[in-house]
């Protein structure tokens, strides 16, 4: 079991979702299993350590996927193959979900708001100092004045969402490119239709291929006749959360 306290450290700090399995109950007389066994659950279905029981080590991997897509944490009973009724604590250890915000125009504001609101850690991105301010976002978690490619690189995990606002492809085009090369799980890039197309192929010209255009969320947000910013950042949430839940 020692290799597994490693394990989950290093998983929570590089931001990668997992859940442990712990054998908390053991009945007395029954099959020699030993209470505070362990299993280390991945989301790719990969395990690492053991509760002492094939049939339960199964049963709890398949429980504990289902846990952590959702960020549940739950103490089950399992009946195991001897008869014998054991207790298994299901813990999800999911990284809080980062809402990175290129551009930090009016939209901006009222996203941050509403997604600090849903529990998002919030990050503004903007190299013109006059916009990325405290005083214009004080509810954001972060403010970022740098170009977005280099704010950008390296930060992006499964558990971040990106919404590209600035309407400038000097400053679009390349946090595309870094976020489009990452595992993000949400990125949309405000602009119209025509607009869409047109930085659809600038970024073809730079080699990315159809599958990692196909991931922008372009016009951003949901269709709902959005038109105030505050409706359009209620649109770009809307969307945001509805890949949340289907991924």
């Amino acid at each position: 079991m020692s290799e597994i306290y490693p394990l989950l450290r290093q998983a929570i700090e590089a931001e990668q979702p997992v859940a442990t399995a712990t054998l908390i109950v053991v009945p007395e007389g029954g099959p020699p299993l030993q209470a505070g066994a362990k299993l280390l659950v991945w989301p790719d279905g990969q395990t690492q350590g053991a509760l002492g029981d094939a049939q339960l080590d199964a049963q709890a991997r398949a429980d504990a996927l289902n846990l952590l897509e959702q960020g549940q944490t739950r103490t089950l009973e399992y009946d195991i193959s001897s008869g014998a009724q054991v207790q298994v604590f299901i813990e999800s250890f999911v990284p809080v979900p980062t809402l990175f915000v290129v551009g930090a125009v009016h939209i901006a504001i009222a996203l941050v708001s509403l997604a600090k609101v849903l529990g998002f850690r919030t990050v503004v991105i903007d190299a013109r100092e006059a916009f990325a301010t405290a005083e214009r976002f004080p509810h954001a978690d972060e403010l970022v004045t740098a170009w977005p490619d280099d704010a950008l690189e390296g930060r992006l995990t499964r558990s971040s969402y990106v919404a590209v606002l600035t309407h400038d492809p000097k400053l679009d085009d390349p946090a595309l490119r870094v976020t489009l090369n990452s595992a993000a799980r949400y990125v949309g890039a405000l602009g119209s239709p025509s607009t869409h197309e047109r930085r659809l192929e600038r970024l073809r010209a730079d080699g990315l291929s159809e599958a990692q255009l196909a991931r922008i969320h372009g016009p951003i947000g949901l269709s709902i006749g959005a038109r105030t910013p505050d409706e359009i950042a209620l649109s770009i949430l809307a969307e945001i959360i509805q890949v949340k839940r289907k991924t």
